[in-house]
């Protein structure tokens, strides 16, 4: 199945953390640092040149850490991340271009999407889980509970503009598996090489509940 594999990754934790990299000498103590608050499942975006270095890196060097790929926009990226170690690949959106590429990079795809219709795209095409991206904007939790009724094929993990505060609204939804978020990852932090601050803000996103 092309998803085999992402469901135990998926739940790993209840955030999955979105990682912005700008050197892939930053991403090693970065991803050990989240590792160790808990968040094992870490998402490296593409949207620096770092990105698939970074992933090689954090694939090599971190115990624990099971990489993935984020902000996939071609089929090239499939393959590239695939070839660098990533162990799962989000994609904002999903074109029938990047499916049918899902469908031969052996790398389990999570792609996004925004709107019942793309929804029910996935689940044609045998999907189980799928990103809802951006969530806040696109309807938030609201959105998410509304189609649990008439789309429980899928199930999700809701990114864009989720908190630490917010985060329980969607995790108590019955297709929600987790989100993603960027909270405890923060460009001053990184900078400032607090990876012990990172590490006690992971901790605190991996006590999250949707109690």
């Amino acid at each position: 199945m092309i998803q085999d594999g992402l469901e135990s990754i998926m739940r790993l934790a209840p955030v999955i953390p979105v990682v912005i990299v700008e050197t892939a000498e930053e991403a090693v103590p970065l991803a050990r640092a989240l590792v160790k608050g808990g968040l094992k499942a870490i998402e490296i975006t593409l949207r620096t040149a770092a990105g698939l270095e970074a992933i090689r890196a954090v694939a090599a060097e971190v115990e624990g850490a099971v990489p993935g790929v984020g902000t996939v926009l071609t089929p090239k990226q499939y393959k590239q991340a695939a070839k660098a170690g990533a162990k799962f690949a989000v994609s904002p959106g999903a074109t029938p271009k990047l499916l049918d590429a899902a469908e031969e990079a052996h790398l389990a795809p999570l792609p996004g999407i925004a709107t019942a219709s793309e929804a029910m795209t996935l689940i044609e095409r045998g999907y189980r889980f799928a990103k809802f991206f951006p969530a806040e904007a696109a309807g938030g939790a609201p959105f998410l509970a509304s189609i649990a009724s008439p789309l429980p094929q899928l199930q999700f993990c809701p990114t864009g503009g989720i908190t630490p505060e917010i985060a329980p609204r969607y995790l108590k939804l019955p297709n929600v598996i987790c989100v993603g978020g960027s909270w405890m990852v923060k460009r001053q932090a990184i900078e400032a090489k607090d990876w012990d601050g990172i590490a006690a803000m992971a901790a605190q996103a991996a006590a999250l509940t949707g109690g």
